[in-house]
Parts: structure tokens; C-alpha cells; sequence
């Protein structure tokens, strides 16, 4: 597994991260094969691991926390966030910083993070949802410092809101950002325009998530997919997103006959290096070691990359994708 730094952070992580949403706060978790499933992660070289306080409201960081017990402090670079306090997602201009992430708040959420993994700082914290009309307020700078000052943390970062990379250049612009995490996939590519040059001019990290757009670039989805009722994806893969994602994919398929959508997927986030780490949900021992073997192939050839960006998708934001 290759590594690379992740921004102006000391943190060196490795290219495939691995996210504990599915382990945390899917129904059907089982915590034993997910201890097992992230034991062999760290085994292959995996050392950034995703967790957040949202994800079975503490069950992903009591998890990691066993990780770390089972094969050491220095194998594991801690990836958390803090949930917002009104509980709403995404971020919104029509709620103030104050009741969302406000001073004491933030700190006592940070203090609960560490005790249920287990450590006394966190190497990167990131706040869950935000948005730029947020940006002056001196509550969130504030407990930033004071995070900071106070060895709590080592990092902060921010989790920007599905679709709208652009909400958080504010933030950006005032130095306290050490790194950015965005949804960034074949279809999402529009973190590119904006985003990545200013993380790459001011050297702030980028971790990638969804790669594989909540499971459809997996490539075995089809137009009668239906997901449970209680499983998130039930709402994404809805009437209106299901169709024109399954022709989009049909389309990857043809033009992509020699390659698997997963390794396509992966393989093109990789190939831009201003991203740091892109983190997967792999809940299976078959899903880790094939993504492994994927992203150690390294970048995919230019001219691949060039009939990927025809695959570019820009979509508004909308009440069922969050």
C-alpha cells in the first residue's frame, strides 16, 4: 500500500482508507467480523481509518478503539468527526454556527471521541456537515485553538456538505483548515474546479469519499434494485436517481468492457494526487482485499482518464441524496 501526505498535516496515510459508517450504523453489523474485516486492513497496509460520532452514536469510534488495542497505537491514524449538535445534515445557511458547533459542545464531543477509542488525541477532527455562512464566526476559530492548544487534537478538518464542494472555500481562507473531506468519484468530479486547486495552492489535505456513489459504481447494481426500507441507499437509489444512474453506468460498462466499475472507480481518484486518501466502506474481507488489490495497481493510463471525464455528472442538490 503506498502512502502519501496527507496536506501540511504530519500525517502520512495510505492511498486506500477505510470508513466505518456501514460497521457503525448499518443495520446488520456484526461487530466481531468488523473487528476481523479492519484487523486484516491494517494487516495490508491500510493506516487511515474513518470514523464518526454519528455512526452508531459512538459503536464506529468503540470499534476503532479495539483496532488500536489489537495491533497497536502507531498502525492507526484517526480519522473522527463531531456530529452536528442539532443533529441535521447536511449543513445550512438557515442555522447559526453557535447552535450547531458551539465551543463547549465541540469540546466535550471531542473529549467523549478519544475516551471511547481510547487515546488522548485525536490525530484529525473534522465537523460532520457545514457551510460557509458560517465561515466568520469566532465560536468554531475558537474551539479550534483551543483543541489545538491543548493537545486534544492534532488536525481539524472539514466533511463538506454532498454536491456542493465549493461551500467551505470561506472556511479555507482562514488558515485553520488542515484538511478537507468531499465526496469526490467518476461521477462527482467537480471538486476539480474549484476546490483541489485551492487545497493544492495553500497544501490542505483531501480525503475522497464515495467513490463509488453509495454502491453503484460497484457495477452490480440494476433498474430493479431495491434496498430495505431502514438501509439509507432505499432512499438515494429512489424513483428519481435509480434510472438515469443505471444508463450512466450501462454507458461505463461499454466503454470500459476490460476493466471492473470498482477498479475504474477507484483507480481514477488515485490518479489525481492532490487526494491524500480515498476511504471505502468495506464491510467483507472479499470487499477489502479486491480494493486493495485495486489501488495497488496505481493511477489508471492518461487516455483512460481522459474518456472518464465525458463521464462528468453535476447534480443539484436534493432533499434524497442527504
Amino acid at each position: 500500500m503506498k502512502i502519501r501526505r496527507l496536506g501540511r498535516t504530519t500525517l502520512q496515510v495510505s492511498e486506500l482508507g477505510h470508513g466505518l459508517w456501514g460497521m457503525g450504523d448499518w443495520s446488520g453489523s456484526d461487530d466481531n467480523v468488523s473487528l476481523t474485516v479492519l484487523t486484516e486492513s491494517a494487516r495490508l497496509g491500510c493506516n487511515f481509518f474513518d470514523t464518526a460520532q454519528a455512526y452508531g452514536k459512538g459503536r464506529s469510534d468503540r470499534l476503532l478503539g479495539e483496532l488500536i488495542r489489537r495491533v497497536g497505537r502507531e498502525r492507526v491514524i484517526i480519522g473522527a468527526k463531531v456530529a452536528p449538535k442539532n443533529w441535521k445534515w447536511p449543513g445550512s445557511p438557515n442555522d447559526r454556527l453557535e447552535d450547531v458547533f458551539p465551543h463547549e459542545y465541540t469540546e466535550q464531543s471531542v473529549k467523549e471521541i478519544a475516551k471511547n477509542i481510547g487515546v488522548e488525541r485525536i490525530d484529525l477532527l473534522q465537523f460532520h456537515v457545514w457551510d460557509d455562512a458560517w465561515a466568520k464566526s469566532d465560536e468554531w476559530c475558537r474551539s479550534i485553538d483551543h483543541l489545538k492548544r491543548h493537545k486534544l487534537i492534532s488536525s481539524f478538518g472539514i466533511s463538506i456538505n454532498r454536491w456542493e464542494p465549493e461551500n467551505v472555500l470561506k472556511a479555507l481562507e482562514t488558515g485553520l483548515v488542515d484538511v478537507v473531506q468531499a465526496i469526490y468519484n467518476i461521477f462527482d468530479q467537480s471538486p476539480e474546479d474549484k476546490l483541489f486547486p485551492f487545497c493544492k495552492q495553500n497544501d490542505i489535505g483531501v480525503i475522497a469519499r464515495v467513490p463509488l456513489d453509495e454502491g453503484s459504481l460497484g457495477g452490480n447494481m440494476t433498474r430493479e434494485t431495491r434496498f430495505p426500507a431502514n438501509d439509507w441507499r432505499s432512499k438515494y437509489f429512489g424513483s428519481e436517481n435509480l434510472g438515469p444512474t443505471i444508463d450512466r453506468i450501462e454507458k461505463l460498462k461499454k466503454e470500459f468492457p476490460g476493466y471492473e466499475l470498482s477498479e475504474l472507480a477507484l483507480r481514477f481518484i488515485i490518479s489525481n494526487a492532490t487526494v491524500g486518501t480515498v476511504i471505502a466502506g468495506m464491510r467483507t474481507r472479499a470487499h477489502l482485499e479486491k480494493n486493495v488489490g485495486y489501488v495497488s495497481k496505481g493511477p489508471l493510463p492518461n487516455d483512460v482518464i481522459a474518456k472518464l471525464k465525458h463521464h462528468r455528472w453535476d447534480r443539484a442538490v436534493t432533499p434524497w441524496a442527504n
